[in-house]
């Protein structure tokens, strides 16, 4: 090819652009999830549905997205509080979604748990609940709202399995991961607490600091564009290089 054929690259300035979008958040009401709602909405998306276990935050976090000053006119943040550790209430969050809008484009499967507790002393309950929402949940949830992603539209459906990626790639559906190190949020704290704090972990991570929200926030936006159209199964650390100065590979 010519060297006036290779450098022309089709509609690239729109490639990061999520204009009229629909997405939907899980454990959107704060922390990642909600850095990660607000940077779709800025980005272009039409419509954002979070949805977290308390109705309160979720409807807190709608009232900041909403009066976000450089979303797109009528673009708008939706709450769907859902408690996602619990099959029956995925079922009917895909219901109340799939009562608003005939298909969604982006899927971040976001919601999770962590206790902060040392190995020795981790308690059994706490085990079966942070499996029940980190695993069962994700995989549900992709289960669940899998019939409102269209055929021709990727999705960037984060903290999936690569099992997924090759299930749903057949479908136009990119299945990929974002693994993400120490953000300061209120599930976070009392795990770094145990690791030491966020002096000690920033100092511990090559580029000395922890993450920011727009460092998540940036990297769905991504996943979720067009620049990541041949992104499938894939992971991504957003640490920082903490997992490689640690030699933990």
């Amino acid at each position: 090819m010519s060297a006036e054929a290779d450098v022309k690259l089709q509609d690239f300035e729109n490639i990061f652009k999520l204009d009229g979008k629909v997405a939907v958040v899980t454990g959107g009401s704060r922390g990642l999830g909600l850095h990660a709602a607000s940077g779709l909405l800025q980005a272009g998306c039409s419509q954002v549905y979070i949805t977290s276990r308390k109705a309160s935050g979720c409807e807190q976090a709608v009232l900041a997205l909403n009066a976000l000053p450089n979303k797109q006119p009528h673009a708008v943040a939706i709450s769907v509080p859902a408690d996602l550790s619990k099959v029956s209430e995925i079922e009917r969050l895909a219901a109340e979604i799939g009562k608003q809008t005939p298909h969604i484009d982006i899927l971040f499967a976001n919601a999770g748990a962590t206790w902060g507790e040392r190995f020795e002393t981790h308690p059994e309950p706490a085990f079966s609940k942070v499996m029940d929402l980190n695993v069962k949940s994700v995989f549900y949830t992709i289960q669940k709202l899998e019939p409102l992603l269209p055929a021709r539209a990727p999705a960037a459906a984060i903290h999936l399995t690569k099992n997924l990626a090759v299930e749903l790639a057949p479908r136009h559906i990119l299945c990929n991961a974002i693994a993400p190190g120490f953000y300061p949020s209120k599930m976070a704290n009392g795990l770094m607490e145990l690791e030491g704090g966020e002096e000690k972990l920033a100092q511990m991570s090559p580029n000395q600091r922890l993450g920011h929200p727009e460092d998540v926030a940036g990297l769905v936006v991504f996943l979720a564009s067009r620049a990541a159209a041949h992104l499938n199964g894939t992971v991504i650390a957003t640490d920082g290089g903490a997992v490689l100065a640690r030699g933990r590979l």
